[in-house]
């Protein structure tokens, strides 16, 4: 039997989907989305069985030992000093230490050196800590970041200006919003990559009670929301003077459009519709409707909703992508 929570979830679900159609389904949608980037575990080697040996004496152990252990590996005389600090498990390997230092934009080593593949096909952010150089507070795209941009977390997000908080999903001013992120927080949501629906914020105890206070980054709908709350009403203003706002989607959220790591930047959408109405909790909750502005990167399908495939087809399915682009 059906709860009446899953009930009301599926025609919120069903109800979003009705808004978005209307709304231009699709629109500017690739016939032949991109999926990211796959990397293929390497499988381990396979250990050769040899048969009818002969047992070894005590002293051909020791040398043959000594023979296949692994020589402890000498790092580099040549590292600066100021070199970021390495795991062991890193040790011994080939670090081209002039590509590590990226003025303006650093990333961390891990990706830099190679060491660390991504399956995001977009450039990497800066990393947390970095030193901001633009101005979070404008509308539209941050000069010097492309969409496609991605982080491993909010701080780099941050100090690339794209979306202020470190943990606020919605940041903005008097004539709207300037970014928001999506983490897949409201399981009603619908997130079609082009067009998607958005809940407001507030309504939730996250410093608790007073007799019993806590510090709380996530809490259940507990009260109404309305757009008197600070960030709602800049997202309803928002909806009223089209200004763009920059989004960024985060690997939590459950649409196929997000990244399966890290946050990215997906480039100018504005709000067409803004509205209040009963939430799976049967609080009132602020609702609005995105769309994204055409003429941009088409955005890539996360690589894990993709069927398994070959080895040559993923060549063959990349060859396609290819010439579609160039026609």
């Amino acid at each position: 039997m059906v709860s009446a929570y899953e009930k009301r979830r599926l025609e919120n679900i069903k109800k979003n989907q009705e808004l978005l159609a209307s709304l231009g389904f699709g629109l500017d949608r690739p016939t032949l989305e991109p999926i990211e980037k796959r990397h293929k575990k390497p499988s381990a080697p396979r250990k050769r069985k040899i048969e009818h040996e002969s047992p070894l004496s005590e002293e051909e152990e020791e040398v043959q030992g000594a023979e296949t252990k692994a020589p402890r590996v000498q790092l580099s005389d040549t590292a600066p000093e100021s070199a970021v600090r390495r795991s062991s498990r890193n040790a011994g390997k080939v670090v081209d230490y002039n590509k590590e230092i990226i003025k303006g934009s650093p990333v961390p080593v891990a990706y830099s050196s190679g060491v660390k593949n991504a399956e995001n096909a977009g450039p990497l952010g800066s990393e947390a800590g970095s030193k901001r150089i633009h101005d979070p507070k404008q509308y539209g795209h941050i000069p010097g970041i492309e969409v496609g941009t991605w982080w491993e977390s909010r701080q780099g997000c941050s100090a690339d200006a794209v979306h202020a908080p470190w943990v606020g999903g919605i940041s903005g001013g008097a004539q709207g919003a300037h970014s928001v992120v999506i983490s897949g927080g409201y399981e009603d949501d619908v997130d079609d990559g082009y067009l998607f629906t958005y809940t407001g914020s507030g309504g939730r105890a996250l410093k608790g009670t007073k007799s019993a206070p806590k510090n709380l980054r996530t809490a259940p709908q507990s009260s109404d929301q309305n757009f008197e709350h600070t960030f709602n009403r800049m997202l309803k203003k928002s909806c009223e003077t089209k200004k763009p706002i920059r989004v960024v989607r985060g690997f939590k959220s459950q649409s196929k459009y997000a990244p399966s790591e890290g946050y990215r930047y997906d480039g100018l959408y504005i709000v067409e519709k803004a509205w209040i109405e009963p939430g799976l909790k049967e609080y009132l909750v602020c609702k609005y409707a995105f769309k994204r502005l055409p003429g941009q990167p088409p955005l890539p399908v996360r690589a894990t909703d993709i069927d398994e495939t070959s080895e040559e087809d993923n060549v063959k399915e990349d060859e396609t992508i290819e010439n579609e682009d160039n026609n």
